[in-house]
């Protein structure tokens, strides 16, 4: 928020309003004047920043900090607690109307002198305007203590109750809203308000003076009637805002399009009303829990499931026009019965063949689960029922938000809903009036609320208000009031729709203890939550003795409305916050060391009736306050967690208003060398991994910034999993239209299997506790399909089923997979060879894949190998041919040794190599997995091509394969044939991506910025190939680390929608045609043939045989350790380039890998490995293991090294004063002159640094780094321990 302000001398500045940060604490003790500290006491300035639920700084153009104010929730009286202020300010105040919703305390306020005045009402006015709620400020200051002038002016003696003796010894003074930002006047509109609000519809958008001419808003205005109103809000006589309103709302296209049950379809409640689907009759063959909720059932056999009670209807709808804007009015047709299926994917044992025919699987996020279930729906309830009427007689003034709204939608036409499960039949009358139209001035956009009261009550037989908004339009103020409803996915309708209930209206939502009496209507409020048991347990041991069983606190609250529960809320103290601490990054939102140990709160449970959505973060302030915590945490575990663990929370309906929390890499400590210097067993305690969620007291009132734009992605790779994780994790951002698109959903989904992990490589990039701990689940509408097309003029995708799944955005990032190799055709009994091949080897298998050919391209794959080996194959005879020669093949090899299976019975047949590298790259490596099998008594065949299968007479099963080779052909018996010799796009994907005419040139052709030809679709991954005018036809993202391409995607994509970041006004130039550059490892792990750990990283670079690289004058040098052969092996290879960086490593061991540990190596210095080259010259290193298991190097394994090493740089680069050169420019300057630096040049650093204080700092900055992660590194001494 700009404003000038002019000071009492000297020119104006323009300042700007902002939330207060941490970092400004300097500036602002800065600042402290004389009168502070008489004022306020003697304050920690950071500790409350920390602690105020709202903090306002104000800086000029030159971020000079002018004046700051922290406001709390409650007063700064020591004697008054926090969670009973209010019954101290209604027992001496006269202000009854004051309540925890309306009111905020100021507890610190400086400025610069000349600024302070109005640096005060600035602030003031900012609070007002940031917190529509907000009526009253107080200021409490010390008796026979006069504020400063600049308060002075601004707060009032606040009026004590006749005969009060309220504290003699404290000042309290007031602020009110009318005096600084008023609540604004409403009535209806006039004709002769049209030339003040033109200019306002003008400045913002002339879609609808070019749509309906220069004079349609007074025709508008004139064409009020009983179902359309038009009221505006003004200030000193002029209009300033303007809304239309229209009680013909189309409900049938929006309980079509949208999940109304929470909201009774809108409609007015009926006896009639059939609102849960009928009892089925009972089948012979009962259907899995997972089958009922995803299959399609006609009326004969509705489903089981409570969650599908709720879905679209299908009909033709058609837009009305009109002169003026108006809702939709569509006729729905007779819907046709529906015809059971199964939502099990329908899948062939060669790969993940998808039906097109059955309708797919939609997993919705967790944090909208709240939102779907027609089992809450408020009319079911008589509670819920006298709260509307009560707000139906009320018709007081409220306070708040706004913008322009655009007409009611039609839906697309190229784009049908569903065929129907379940939908609830309602009989009522309409309960809804839409905002056709709505526009405010920007100054007051923050006071859009004061249009409602006046809205109901031209509509006094209505409870809900309604509005819709096209995707990609940022949601503006006045939605921020609203309940956003959620749509049925896919939805046909490009809109968002938001509902307003009437209860919003009220004032007297209030937070308080539960008490013995609320326990039945508790239960009524969470009838149908999951896990109701668990919160109703916890509720009872509360009201008994408000504690566990072993002493562990509980604090239980109710929200009410009119006396009436409407909410409840359970929590306890954080048990596990060294845990958290320790394994998540919570520091990124709190200075961990300004919380007490018993402020930091576990939430359990937490639910609120769905027209109170608005309130949650009140709510939650509330809880913080009368709880004295000062923080929430919430974990989410995973699908297939124990359900002793799971058992204890129930699914909380705040998951969108709290933040996630990354977590945090962990080191792998040798235990047995540290002994007593071991890290706590609080911190190394082994627990079931989980996501966690966040809300802290400067959390409760910084709205996020609400995205609606869908994004969709299809491809659960590696790069899809990163672009998610980015978004998700942007703390300020809320992304409501997020879906992945995947044949089985989100990795990490299935129970953890040790020998089903194993049977493909690894990436290093998610681990299934890595996947866990993100739990996109939450904030990610899953469709478990296979794309089959895209429609880029309708903006859709089709997957299989015919489901349209609409987009705004679309990211292409669906990798590479195995194909089946179709036979080259060769007779062998001709005796041909590779040379005479009648068709090409890389074929793509296009037939009827026989049933015993398999495809392992992830997890779901190998789980179903396994399941069909253990039924028709571990026990009986045959032989496995594996063909293929990349590392899959040899990993899957050692998964069926693994699994009891001969090695006699399976074979390897590796085709010939197509480039002079192998997998490995590494001979030694190479021929120690090649023993290791051939000991086992795996066959192995090198150098051969798939020429028939059953001697090319066809079949549903292939007993028999034949190879050619350069010489001699091959042919074995075979019951089961293992494909991994070539990695293609899939064939539905690359004919969806060319049927689109999206350019492809043998992969999806993408700029620099991964944009394809359509603006609106990227592609990022193995999927995708640069454009050829960039002459690097080589590089694709297959050479780089996948997590960091999708990383990057994401922060392309961030530019169009985070505000914090500085928007371009036109597309970037793309530097001189070149490709982007990225830096983190490419890694490759698993585990081979022989038990072999297997990793090797290496940085980004084309396939190049090692012995040419070896080769290369700036190669560097290689150091190896150990050996591959012997009874232990422990094979370690260091490639350091020729500036001493760590740039390949490759490990071999039948010992585990401290793998997390190593990973870190990369691109390290070898001076901070301990002088790693010149001891390993020396003859002192004779196993990498161990040297790299030693304890002095466990801080560089530790995760914010990196942040450690980037703070020493930033020392060494920056001036100590503007006229004296940096160190690094020092450098450069002695570089410049002679490349080579002599022996004084070096001794000439070597004082500079010393001299000038560098190295005194620098070794402050590593003293603070080990000693603020003291409880990580626990084994390295501190001054004065020595």
């Amino acid at each position: 928020m700009t404003a000038i302000l002019v000071p009492t001398e000297g020119p104006a500045e323009v300042i700007n309003a902002r939330r207060t940060e941490s970092l400004d604490a300097p500036n602002i003790l800065n600042l402290v004047g004389p009168n502070t500290e008489p004022q306020f006491g003697l304050i920690n300035v950071v500790n409350i920043i920390e602690k105020a639920v709202l903090a306002v700084t104000l800086n000029n153009e030159k971020e000079d900090v002018l004046a700051h104010a922290a406001f709390f929730d409650y007063p700064n009286i020591a004697s008054v607690d926090s969670a009973e202020w209010q019954d101290w300010m209604t027992a001496h105040y006269d202000y009854d109307k004051c309540t925890p919703l309306n009111t905020l305390f100021m507890h610190y306020f400086v400025a610069k002198s000349e600024f302070s005045h109005g640096s005060a009402r600035e602030i003031i006015r900012t609070v007002f305007n940031a917190v529509p709620d907000i009526h009253f400020l107080f200021l409490i200051v010390p008796s026979g203590v006069t504020p400063e002038p600049a308060l002075s002016d601004i707060f009032q003696t606040a009026d004590k109750k006749e005969g009060s003796s309220s504290l003699d010894n404290m000042s309290v003074l007031v602020c009110h809203r009318h005096s600084h930002a008023p609540v604004l006047y409403v009535r209806k509109a006039r004709v002769e308000d049209h030339d003040d609000l033109t200019p306002i519809f003008n400045r913002q958008s002339d879609m609808l003076k070019t749509t309906y001419g220069d004079y349609f808003l007074a025709e508008l205005i004139e064409s009020q009637n009983e179902a359309n109103h038009a009221i505006i809000v003004e200030n000193e006589g002029s209009a300033v805002g303007f809304m239309s309103l229209s009680n013909d709302v189309d409900l049938e296209l929006l309980n079509d399009c949208f999940e109304l049950g929470p909201f009774h379809g809108l409609y007015k409640p009926h006896e009639d009303d059939i609102l849960k689907p009928p009892t089925p009759p009972p089948v012979e063959v009962p259907e899995t829990e997972e089958e009922q909720s995803g299959s399609q059932n006609g009326e004969e056999n509705p489903p089981l499931s409570r969650s599908s009670s709720i879905s679209s209807k299908k009909g033709d709808v058609t837009a009305t026009p009109s002169s003026v804007p108006r809702p939709v009015s569509g006729a729905g047709s007779k819907v046709p019965p529906a015809t059971p299926a199964s939502t099990q994917l329908k899948t062939e044992v060669a790969g993940s063949v998808i039906d097109s025919t059955i309708e797919p699987k939609i997993q919705r996020k967790l944090s909208d689960a709240h939102m779907t279930s027609a089992a809450s729906d408020i009319s079911d309830h008589d509670d819920a029922g006298s709260v509307r009427s009560a707000v139906s007689k009320k018709s007081g003034s409220t306070h708040s938000t706004p913008r322009e709204a655009t007409p009611q939608p039609s839906a697309s036409p190229d784009m049908r809903p569903p065929s129907p499960k379940f939908s609830p039949i309602y009989h009522g009358d309409s309960n809804a009036f839409s905002i056709q139209l709505f526009c405010i001035d920007e100054k007051f956009e923050m006071r859009s609320l004061d249009f409602l009261p006046m809205a109901f009550s031209l509509f006094p037989e209505k409870e809900f208000c309604v509005v819709t908004v096209p995707h990609l339009v940022p949601e503006f103020p006045l939605l921020q009031s609203f309940v956003r409803a959620t749509p049925k996915c896919p939805s046909i309708l490009p809109q968002e729709l938001y509902i307003f209930n009437r209860c919003g209206l009220l004032q007297s939502f209030n937070v308080r203890r539960v008490c013995t009496s609320d326990v039945e209507a508790v239960e009524s409020v969470v009838e149908h939550i999951e896990n109701k048991e668990c919160l109703m347990k916890d509720l009872m041991l509360y009201t008994k003795a408000k504690r566990d069983l072993d002493g562990t606190p509980i604090h239980a609250y109710v929200a009410t409305c009119l006396d009436q529960v409407v909410g409840v809320a359970i929590t306890r103290r954080e048990e596990d916050i060294e845990y958290i601490r320790s394994h998540y990054n919570v520091e990124d939102f709190i200075y961990f060391n300004h919380h007490r140990r018993d402020e930091h709160g576990h939430l359990h449970h937490f639910a609120l009736n769905p027209i109170f959505q608005h309130q949650i973060k009140h709510f939650l302030k509330e809880v913080l306050r009368q709880s004295h915590h000062t923080c929430l945490y919430y974990p989410v575990y995973p699908q297939y967690g124990a359900q002793e663990t799971k058992g204890k929370h129930s699914l909380v309906t705040s998951l969108n208003h709290m933040v996630p929390v990354r977590a945090r890499r962990q080191i792998i400590y040798p235990s047995e060398k540290l002994g007593g210097n071991n890290p706590s067993d609080r911190v190394l305690k082994q627990q079931e991994k989980y996501a966690l969620f966040h809300l802290n007291r400067k959390l409760t009132l910084e709205p996020k910034v609400t995205i609606n734009a869908r994004i969709v992605v299809v491809g659960a790779s590696d790069t899809g999993i990163a672009f998610l994780e980015t978004l998700v994790f942007c703390p300020h951002l809320r992304f409501n239209n997020l879906v992945l698109i995947s044949p089985h959903g989100l990795p990490g989904e299935l129970e953890p299997d040790s020998r089903r992990s194993k049977f493909l490589s690894t990436s290093h990039c998610y681990s299934q506790d890595e996947l866990s701990q993100v739990s996109l689940r939450s904030t990610v509408n899953v469709v478990c399909a296979k794309m089959l097309a895209i429609s880029r003029p309708s903006k859709y995708v089709k997957v299989s089923g015919g489901t349209k799944v609409p987009y705004d955005h679309l990211i292409l990032c669906t990798g590479q997979q195995y194909q089946v190799s179709a036979p080259t055709g060769a007779n062998i009994n001709k005796l041909v060879n590779n040379s005479q091949l009648p068709n090409n080897p890389d074929r793509r298998h296009t037939g009827r894949v026989p049933k015993n050919v398999f495809l392992v391209n992830d997890e779901h794959d190998a789980d179903r190998l396994m399941q069909c080996l253990e039924k028709n194959f571990t026990h009986s005879g045959g032989r496995i041919i594996v063909y293929g020669r990349s590392v899959d093949a040899y990993t899957t090899i050692q998964s069926l040794l693994a699994l009891g299976i001969s090695g006699s019975r399976i074979c390897l047949v590796l085709p010939p190599l197509k480039y002079d590298t192998t997998c490995f790259n590494n001979t030694d490596v190479e021929k120690a997995i090649h023993d290791a099998m051939q000991s086992e008594g795996v066959e192995l065949h090198s150098g051969y091509y798939l020429a028939q299968w059953n001697d090319g007479k066809g079949g549903d099963e292939v007993y028999c394969a034949s190879f050619t080779s350069d010489t001699k052909p091959v042919k074995f018996e075979c019951s089961a044939f293992l494909c991994f010799s070539r990695k293609a796009v899939d064939y539905d994907a690359f004919k969806a991506i060319n049927d689109s005419c999206l350019v492809y040139d043998g992969r999806l052709v993408i700029d620099s910025l991964f944009h394809t030809n359509d603006l609106s679709i990227r592609g990022a991954g193995s999927l995708t190939k640069f454009q050829r005018k960039y002459h690097a036809d080589q590089w694709t993202h297959s050479n780089f680390n996948s997590k960091e391409v999708g990383r990057s995607l994401a922060a392309t994509m961030l530019h169009l929608f985070d505000p914090t970041v500085e928007t371009d006004t036109e597309p970037p130039a793309e530097d001189h045609n070149l490709i982007p550059s990225y830096y983190d490892a490419k890694v490759i792990g698993g585990l081979l043939p022989g038990g072999f750990h297997y990793l090797h990283f290496a940085k980004p670079n084309l396939p190049t045989p090692l012995e040419v690289q070896v080769s290369q004058p700036d190669y560097g040098r290689q150091l190896v350790t150990g050996s591959v052969e012997g009874e232990s092996p422990n094979y370690f290879r260091l490639h350091v380039n020729q500036y001493n960086n760590l740039e390949t490593m490759t490990c071999l061991s039948k010992q585990p890998l401290d793998t997390s540990n190593l990973l870190c190596l990369y691109n390290l210095h070898e001076r901070f490995l301990n002088n790693m080259v010149s001891r390993f010259d020396e003859g002192l290193i004779q196993d990498f293991y161990q040297f790299f298991r030693e304890t002095w190097c466990l801080a560089i394994f530790h995760d914010r090294f990196s942040d450690f090493r980037q703070e020493v740089k930033e020392l060494l680069v920056q001036r100590p004063a503007q006229d004296v050169l940096s160190l690094e420019e020092k450098v450069r300057d002695l570089i410049d002159q002679d490349l080579q630096l002599q022996k004084q040049d070096r001794k000439f650093l070597t004082d500079e640094f010393t001299s000038t204080g560098s190295k005194r700092a620098v070794e402050t900055r590593l003293l603070s780094f080990l000693s603020y992660n003291y409880y990580h590194l626990p084994m390295y001494a501190k001054p004065g321990m020595v």
